[in-house]
């Protein structure tokens, strides 16, 4: 079965991105109607965001566009992308430190670090952090997929942790998303379009540590597999307030930046993953409660 899967994922691979694109989006409503609990996660949380049914009825399709554009993503020819504020990576390059990239769950968050890798990673290699997969196919799967030039990865663990900090001192970047709900003890509470939700530390513990330049950045999926657009947009537009030593009011600086890039695609936000959930063993304040 292992072997027929990754056949599957090679041909997938050799298909033009339109068309992997079409499929996506009928699997996402195939998933979205045969999953009651998928179909209220989503549902649940696009409310929470305050976004219309229109949004709803787009992210769906969306969501499986996600999923079907990886075999082309990791393992196919180079896709189309386009830059929008690539300047702003010029500016935090010019500071002469490292650089962290904070991008939620929208639109392909694959593409990002392709891109960076493949315009910046010359001189500015990135290292992204990742959980390895269960299935030993596709963890090695997706490890040689990732791991190209000027691209490398680093796991959730302790040693994976010093990999980041590591590249950040030595005038790298790194890549994280950090509305990824973290381990028990790794985070903090801070709201979330409004809802308590347990949010990771790591981001600013890096910028703290390794004096790294924060930067907010986004891949746009173009309509018809007409390739990707890539946004880059400063941490701090007004340059007036630089992310929090306290642990607590950095995770709020961070979700609420993140709240301001899906509020330009909401459409492109994975609404079904679990954002609101509680980890095992994590204590204070409850998910579904805000402040």
């Amino acid at each position: 079965m292992d072997a027929f899967i990754r056949f599957l994922f090679v041909l997938l691979s050799k298909l033009p991105l339109p068309l992997l694109h079409a499929g996506g989006w009928l699997l996402g409503w195939l998933s979205f109607l045969l999953s009651g609990r998928y179909r209220r996660r989503l549902l649940d949380n696009v409310r929470q965001g305050g976004f219309s049914v229109g949004v709803v009825l787009a992210s769906v399709g969306e969501a499986g566009k996600m999923v079907a554009e990886l075999p082309r993503l990791w393992l196919g020819r180079p896709v189309r992308v386009g830059w929008e504020g690539a300047a702003h990576i010029e500016a935090a390059q010019a500071h002469g430190v490292g650089v962290l990239y904070l991008t939620p769950h929208l639109g392909c968050f694959e593409i990002t670090a392709q891109a960076l890798a493949e315009r910046f990673g010359e001189h500015m290699p990135i290292t992204v952090l990742y959980r390895p997969a269960r299935q030993p196919w596709l963890r090695d799967l997706v490890a040689n997929a990732r791991n190209r030039p000027g691209l490398h990865t680093a796991p959730t663990t302790l040693a994976g942790v010093k990999q980041l900090i590591k590249a950040l001192k030595s005038g790298q970047a790194v890549g994280l998303l950090p509305d990824q709900v973290p381990p028990e003890g790794q985070g903090v509470w801070a709201t979330f379009f409004g809802r308590d939700a347990y949010t990771m530390t790591l981001s600013a513990r890096l910028v703290h540590s390794a004096k790294a330049q924060p930067v907010l950045i986004w891949g746009e999926r173009l309509s018809w597999g007409r390739g990707f657009l890539v946004h880059v947009r400063p941490f701090d537009p007004t340059h007036m307030a630089p992310m929090a030593t306290d642990a607590t009011q950095a995770a709020q600086q961070i979700n609420h930046a993140m709240e301001a890039l899906v509020r330009e695609c909401p459409q492109q936000y994975l609404w079904s993953y679990a954002r609101y959930k509680k980890p095992a063993g994590a204590k204070g304040a409850e998910p579904g409660t805000g402040h």
